[in-house]
């Protein structure tokens, strides 16, 4: 989504592997490897409010803000950067709020309407009508087994409705927050979904197939508004799942060891994971915080790159470590390390930190 404050940075997002990413500024667009900060590819070509890559291929889905002429926002540019070339433009009748893709649809998010592609040959496959999402509020499964797309099902609570769009039809909706949804995002494996409302208090993780209410984590207690959410990589259950807020914390719930806690008390999967108190399932030693480590009130963006496991080898050993990668809209990346133990005890490390707008190819981070 656009940024419309007075930060420099107009819109950032990770691709679907959180292996790059790319900013838009007024002057144009930068993508870079999050692995090393390297700076892949730069066009200084004006204001946009939306790109977003397809993985690490040449493909970028590109929106300008309006600014010139030339990049409506009510068009939507499919761009090459190997030629520098435009692939495929469409046109809308209103402004585009999001754009999400994967290897086999393309999702356009308009005020009251959501356009479903398929993603080789542009052929528009379904229409969705929308209450009015003003936000451009959506999640898009990265795989293209677990194909959902999440959109907003209320506007005066955090409904969500899940649609499958490779059978291009209503999965289900989930009744999620009392208040209005704030931010959503799928596992990399589609098989679940966390949500938090613009209550910021509470964050949900809930079982796609089955619709169900999962994990409830608490936040904090006072309001705060969520920028983002992400679940560690994995196959199955993510391990962890981390946010970033306006009060300037990430905070990091582990999902893995309340599993495990719950599998002790029943043998199934999904009963393992209902919480059969409301205080079994805000533990705070399944809650870990960095607290400060951006500036309150700049929106920031996180995302958990790597999980590494490691063998139980003594009490206070790390049971787990995570790469954990953040951007802010002011124009930073940061790269933090966390390690959880055995007793649920966590440490961060900050591993890296350069300024997005001053890096070049000519001058690397």
């Amino acid at each position: 989504m656009a940024n419309h404050s007075s930060s420099p940075i107009i819109c950032a997002s990770f691709n679907q592997d959180n292996s790059c990413f790319a900013i838009a500024t007024k002057e144009g667009f930068k993508v870079f490897d999050a692995r090393t900060g390297r700076l892949c590819y730069e066009r200084a070509m004006g204001a946009f409010n939306i790109v977003e890559m397809l993985f690490s291929s040449s493909l970028l889905a590109i929106v300008g803000a309006g600014e010139q002429a030339s990049l409506s926002p009510r068009r939507l540019c499919l761009f090459n950067t190997v030629t520098g070339a435009s692939i495929r433009e469409l046109n809308y009748l209103t402004s585009i709020l999001a754009i999400r893709v994967n290897r086999k649809r393309l999702i356009a998010v308009l005020l009251e309407k959501t356009y479903i592609y398929d993603l080789n040959s542009l052929v528009i496959l379904d229409a969705i009508d929308t209450v009015p999402n003003t936000k451009g509020l959506c999640a898009f499964s990265p795989t293209s087994e677990g194909c959902y797309l999440a959109l907003p099902a209320s506007t005066t609570k955090g409904s969500v409705l899940i649609y499958n769009t490779m059978e291009l039809r209503s999965h289900c909706q989930i009744d999620a927050h009392r208040s209005p949804l704030a931010t959503v995002v799928f596992s990399s494996n589609g098989l679940y979904i966390a949500t938090a409302s613009e209550q910021g208090t509470i964050i949900r993780v809930h079982l796609v197939s089955q619709a169900t209410k999962s994990y409830p984590f608490r936040r904090g207690a006072y309001p705060s508004t969520i920028y983002s959410l992400s679940f560690g990589p994995s196959t199955e259950l993510p391990d962890i799942l981390a946010c970033t807020s306006s009060s300037g914390s990430v905070h990091v719930f582990s999902l893995g060891s309340m599993q495990n806690q719950r599998s002790k008390r029943s043998n199934g999967l999904l009963s393992s994971m209902i919480p059969n108190s409301i205080n079994d399932a805000l533990d705070t030693a399944n809650h870990h915080v960095l607290h400060n480590a951006v500036p309150a009130g700049i929106r920031s963006c996180v995302t958990i790159y790597n999980v590494d496991t490691v063998a139980n080898t003594a009490h206070a050993s790390p049971v787990y470590k995570a790469s954990i990668f953040i951007f802010t809209y002011n124009g930073y990346f940061q790269e933090y390390t966390l390690s959880i133990n055995n007793s649920s005890d966590s440490s961060w490390c900050l591993e890296r930190e350069f300024n997005l707008l001053t890096t070049t190819k000519d001058n690397p981070c």
